[in-house]
């Protein structure tokens, strides 16, 4: 097998493992964005306001911030196999729970606790890094991200059919509740067909857990740094919730909340200091060093790309219906155009990133996508609906060739930590997802998209202060050697 293709007509081997892991993450994300399409029925047969809609919008994306982070410790330490099943079979029940819901509260509990759903991205990451060598795994991990994020789009695209389908006006409850049942059965097949290491490879495990292992006093407190915003994301979901926003939470529960969010805040700092303390009182050998600077640029230019997705994928359809005055199957279909390109796109921002360069990659599809948010900002009533949906897709393809460029870097940073880095990475892209779905809450989406343009133009100037990777990356085998991994 050559080092630039993939014969993915297999079904054996690494192809067989990158098969099965895109479709667990494929049905994660049909569960997780089930109500997007059938939000108008949802709206209707509820009974819910505008704020009430957005701020379910926002719900289905919050617990994702913690979860991505969890998750990712979890599968570095128990490994892929076991991790994705348990979610799939877990989030099942709670997608069931979400079909039955006959309030606006309930609703927004089963949204909230759905944002768990979200968290499989990170388990496929650190199997597919198992499975493939450096110089595919930029387009092993952009199929994965981009069929399985198709998700979405497949859900857009069929949810109010099957609606439709099972007819009456709770059709949409067993569309969803299908949705849930699809994912019990693959939480079986997954744990029953997969491995997490081709025979003979070594599942590289962190030496402690509880926090990413860094390796220098600089990278300790860019750490801390960097995980001040996933808990400003949740204070800011919290406000969103308090009587300043939709009044979902009084304003003592709210309070409270961001005292919490403090405490826990401060408890991880602890963890941090715990897993890390020995930088403080001897160098790190030279051959076990990585920069925690790479995981800071990867986690913001993921937060650009992946966050505005998810917060864009979440409106579209009913920014469609408004602005063009046509019915909610149509929006779904049009809207999925977004997502569509996630089949091609992904894969290119991969394989681009395994010829170009990791670097250039990412700063090509920042700039196209900051360039791309400025026009579908621009975007009237006036406008031809073809020219707005050519825009969304030129858009969403420099958007997700982003994404696949991120995760092309991010399983050569260090071996052992990849779930962690994947999870904080991921993390980032929901605290964007629940910072402009805010943000969209409060102004117009024009402005939304001028907003996601101008945090892009940031994300930009981060890139460039990345290292290319190159040579190789160290880990210790049990025994205690050492064995060299290829990062170039």
């Amino acid at each position: 097998m050559s080092s630039q293709k993939l014969n993915l007509l297999s079904f054996s081997g690494n192809i067989r493992t990158l098969h099965l892991t895109w479709m667990a993450f494929f049905i994660t994300f049909v569960v997780w964005f089930n109500h997007a399409p059938l939000m108008v029925a949802i709206r209707d047969t509820l009974g819910l306001d505008d704020q009430q809609v957005k701020t379910l919008l926002i719900l289905n994306v919050a617990l994702t911030i913690p979860a991505r982070i969890v998750v990712g410790m979890l599968v570095d330490k128990y490994g892929p196999k076991i991790m994705f099943s348990m979610l799939l079979g877990i989030s099942s029940f709670i997608c069931f729970f979400f079909a039955i819901a006959d309030s606006f509260e309930q609703m927004a509990v089963a949204r909230f606790m759905l944002g768990f759903v979200g968290a499989g991205f990170v388990i496929g990451i650190r199997m597919i890094s198992e499975w493939f060598p450096a110089k595919q795994v930029g387009l092993a991990e952009g199929i994965y991200g981009g069929w399985g994020n198709f998700g979405s789009a497949a859900a857009a695209m069929s949810l109010p059919t099957l609606a439709l389908l099972f007819g009456g006006e709770h059709g949409w409850r067993y569309a969803i509740a299908t949705t849930g049942a699809v994912a019990l059965v693959y939480a079986f097949i997954y744990y029953n067909t997969v491995s997490d290491t081709p025979k003979g490879s070594t599942y590289f495990k962190p030496k402690k857990s509880g926090a990413m292992e860094v390796t220098s006093k600089g990278d300790f407190f860019l750490y801390i740094v960097m995980t001040v915003p996933l808990y400003a994301a949740l204070a800011l979901l919290a406000w969103k919730l308090s009587p300043a926003g939709v009044e979902l939470l009084s304003q003592n529960i709210a309070y409270a909340i961001y005292v919490g969010l403090v405490a826990l805040f401060l408890y991880q700092v602890y963890h941090i200091y715990q897993v890390n303390k020995e930088v403080f009182i001897k160098e790190v050998p030279e051959i076990h060093r990585y920069s925690f600077k790479q995981v800071a640029v990867l986690d913001l230019a993921y937060l650009a790309t992946f966050g505005s997705e998810l917060a864009v994928v979440s409106m579209l359809p009913l920014y469609f219906s408004d602005t063009f005055d046509i019915s909610a199957v149509q929006a779904g279909l049009l809207a999925s155009g977004f997502a569509f390109m996630n089949l091609v796109s992904r894969p290119m921002g991969g394989l681009f990133s395994d010829r170009l360069g990791r670097k250039k990659t990412l700063t090509i599809c920042i700039t196209g996508l900051a360039i791309g948010y400025v026009v579908l900002g621009m975007i009237t009533p006036e406008w031809f609906l073809v020219f707005a949906v050519l825009a969304t897709m030129a858009c969403s393809f420099f958007v997700q060739a982003g994404e696949g460029a991120v995760f092309a870097v991010v399983p050569l940073v260090q071996r052992r930590l990849t779930g962690q880095i994947a999870g904080m990475a991921g993390a980032y892209g929901n605290v964007g997802a629940v910072t402009f779905l805010t943000v969209l809450s409060l102004v117009s989406a024009q402005t939304f998209f001028f907003v996601i343009a101008g945090t892009a133009v940031i994300a930009l100037i981060a890139v460039q202060f990345m290292d290319e990777p190159r040579g190789q990356m160290a880990e210790i085998l049990p025994d205690g050697t050492v064995q060299m991994i290829d990062v170039h």
